[in-house]
């Protein structure tokens, strides 16, 4: 188009040739088409505007982005939109949140829709994200299937139920209920808030389920011990003919390790890597780890630890730990317990457990010695609280 005489650039071809450099990660291709906007005068056109602050975010550096959005002369709510998502997609929920505080332009449904996305990740993010959520009502503005997925991971951190179930039958008023995404989203967060019935009908009512579905169904049933029927699941979606993923066989192993099911769980580890070919990662380690801890198998357990091929989580020493306390396994406790002490020197549960094993075997000099590192290292355990009174 450049080189034909017969073809002009308007601004309608900037947006998706700044979309592809963002696509593929060509930073230097990217500045080059913001120069030739610039030189065009289509920085006052909304739309490239949009597109230059998100190619700047995605490819050159956050600050690029805010200087560029900070220098274009109007923006719109689209443009405000653009910068507010690529904070919260950076985890930089307080400067979304003083943006949108900024704003010189009504907020609409996307705006909301980033803020609420953010503030579950952050600390006492989720009743701030429904209380958002209850602003944007208030403003009159309708929640749409981006806002109902932002919300539910905000729903489940409260474990509030009502709220799934308002949001559920909003969905259903509204034309929304019938998306996959939700409906999968919808059976994963009622099973996290301990609704398997609703799990269960919802997920039973989809015409079509993915493995996104299905690995939600398992995870519900894994969540709550019912591990049996979490397997039995899986051999259903298996007869299905629908092919199970990491996060599928991580609920798997989640189910093993409640119910205690150790070699049940060495099998799915190895069906995992062998029949699917997936790759098991640290999670799937810590829970083969943590199944069996659980039935007494401490050697087999720190054997997987010394042959991970990944790094060894904190998941994985922690449960090995606690199993040591249970089975009065010192050794492997000394182990386990220097371990987390390098990874997280600042957790005083690891050294609580480590001086009562010592304190249970009789070693009270050794337990007196756990007590006075914490002191010296500046561990502090968390006073106990209720809420009962």
């Amino acid at each position: 188009m450049q080189t034909s005489l017969a073809l002009s650039l308007d601004p309608c071809v900037f947006p998706l040739l700044l979309k592809s450099c963002s696509a593929i990660h060509r930073p230097q291709l990217g500045t080059a088409v913001h120069s030739h906007a610039v030189k065009m005068g289509l920085l006052s056109n909304p739309f490239v505007a949009c597109a230059l602050v998100n190619m700047h975010g995605k490819c050159v550096s956050l600050f690029s982005a805010r200087k560029l959005f900070d220098e274009i002369p109007q923006r719109n709510v689209v443009v405000w939109n653009a910068m507010i998502s690529l904070y919260t997609h950076s985890n930089l929920v307080h400067d979304a949140w003083l943006l949108f505080e900024s704003m010189d332009v009504m907020p609409n449904a996307s705006t909301f829709n980033a803020i609420i996305a953010g503030l579950p990740g952050v600390e006492d993010g989720s009743p701030k994200a429904i209380a958002f959520y209850r602003q944007m009502r208030e403003l009159g503005l309708k929640p749409n299937l981006i806002t109902l997925l932002a919300l539910l991971p905000a729903c489940v951190g409260l474990a509030a139920l009502s709220l799934i179930e308002e949001i559920h039958g909003y969905s259903i008023r509204n034309g929304i209920d019938p998306h996959p995404q939700l409906r999968s989203g919808l059976v994963d967060a009622y099973g996290r808030c301990g609704c398997l019935i609703n799990a269960a009908n919802v997920f039973h009512s989809m015409k079509e389920r993915d493995v996104v579905a299905w690995s939600s169904l398992i995870s519900a049933y894994a969540l709550l011990g019912e591990a049996r029927s979490a397997l039995q699941i899986f051999r259903q979606m298996e007869m299905a003919n629908v092919c199970p993923d990491d996060i599928t066989f991580l609920a798997v192993l989640k189910a093993c390790s409640h119910a205690g099911l150790a070699d049940e769980a060495l099998d799915y580890f190895s069906r995992m890597q062998e029949d699917y070919g997936l790759q098991a990662n640290s999670d799937h380690y810590s829970c083969l780890v943590d199944v069996l801890s659980r039935a007494g198998r401490l050697n087999e357990a720190y054997k997987v630890i010394r042959e991970m091929p990944v790094k060894v989580t904190a998941k994985a020493w922690g449960a090995l730990l606690g199993a040591c306390r249970t089975h009065g396994e010192v050794e492997l406790a000394e182990i386990a317990g220097r371990a987390l002490f390098e990874i997280e020197p600042d957790n005083p549960a690891n050294y609580v457990i480590l001086a009562r094993i010592y304190a249970s075997v009789g070693r009270h000099e050794e337990a007196q010695r756990m007590r006075r590192e914490m002191t010296e290292r500046g561990v502090k355990v968390a006073p106990g609280s209720s809420w009962v009174v």
